[in-house]
């Protein structure tokens, strides 16, 4: 079968399943950079496509400088799109050029923000939003306020309604990965800041219409991923940080951070983070776990045992 048809069929296929449009989009991108590949070196057919392959298209990526997180992404759409083919019969059972293949070792740096960066990013909107009345300054502090009190995602940021903010019980219903709703607390002091929000809001759209997202576009809209990214960009080359990356994943790394650091249990982190497992919280607790001896040094069963 050739390789351009099998990743329409493909990506059709995850569309039917009703995947996320940002995990489509990540198959897509992948799939056509192996599809490139494959041209430049005459193969047409996924029959003919081996683990030699494979290896030359990602050893070829980290030449042109990705970082083995994106190498190892980049592997794991090749291993799901060639499931797909052995399932559906289009190749046969024992065919599986990234059977054997074991993701690239990735050094584990997980960045966060210092207080100092953070109080720059926050007056440098509030000195924008007062000199200009700007509502996108006003929306971008907003969603650091809000990114920085939650840790949620960035999809998850984009798709909050009001009707998902509960705040009688202060709690937020986002829907995260796999399209699973779930609930997640907010301070008293985040839902003062998100009801003056609303205010404005209410005051900047008039009789326009009524309010339905969150973080809105003028139009009152839903904004898209890159709306985001295009925001963090904007801020990277004002504020210039050397040390760390700015994205909503930075933050969800800095929410994991202070909240370890102040004395956050690691079950309660891992359901406010929802992360499926352990793994990736224990990731954070490996790292800062200078909270964790401050909570054992407090409860220790052997401090009230005399012995």
């Amino acid at each position: 079968m050739l390789l351009k048809f099998a990743i329409q069929e493909f990506l059709q296929d995850r569309e039917f399943q009703n995947l996320s449009k940002y995990t489509i989009k990540m198959y897509r991108q992948n799939l056509r950079l192996l599809q490139d590949y494959c041209t430049e070196k005459s193969i047409a057919n996924v029959e003919d496509i081996n683990s030699s392959v494979v290896k030359g298209f990602l050893v070829d990526a980290k030449q042109q400088g990705n970082q083995p997180s994106t190498l190892n992404n980049k592997l794991r759409s090749i291993k799901i799109f060639f499931n797909y083919l052995v399932n559906e019969d289009i190749l046969e059972q024992g065919y599986h050029p990234t059977l054997k293949l074991k993701p690239i070792k990735e050094e584990i740096r997980i960045e966060v923000l210092s207080d100092a960066q953070i109080q720059k990013i926050l007056k440098y909107y509030e000195r924008f939003s007062f000199r200009n009345n700007s509502f996108y300054a006003y929306r971008s502090r907003m969603i650091i306020v809000f990114l920085l009190s939650t840790g949620v995602r960035r999809g998850e940021l984009v798709n909050l309604k009001w009707s998902d903010v509960d705040f009688n019980n202060y709690v937020i219903h986002v829907y995260g990965k796999k399209r699973q709703v779930a609930s997640i607390p907010f301070t008293r002091k985040l839902s003062k800041e998100l009801a003056e929000y609303k205010v404005y809001l209410e005051t900047f759209y008039g009789d326009t219409g009524r309010l339905d997202y969150v973080f809105p576009s003028t139009r009152q809209g839903k904004i898209s991923d890159e709306t985001i990214s295009s925001m963090f960009k904007r801020l990277k080359k004002v504020m210039d940080f050397k040390s760390v990356r700015l994205s909503c994943h930075t933050f969800r790394h800095t929410f994991a951070h202070r909240s370890l650091m102040n004395g956050m249990d690691v079950l309660t982190l891992q359901k406010i983070l929802r992360h499926e497992n352990l793994e990736m919280t224990q990731r954070y607790v490996n790292l800062w776990g200078t909270a964790l001896k401050e909570q054992n040094d407090r409860y220790n069963p052997l401090n009230n045992l005399d012995i």
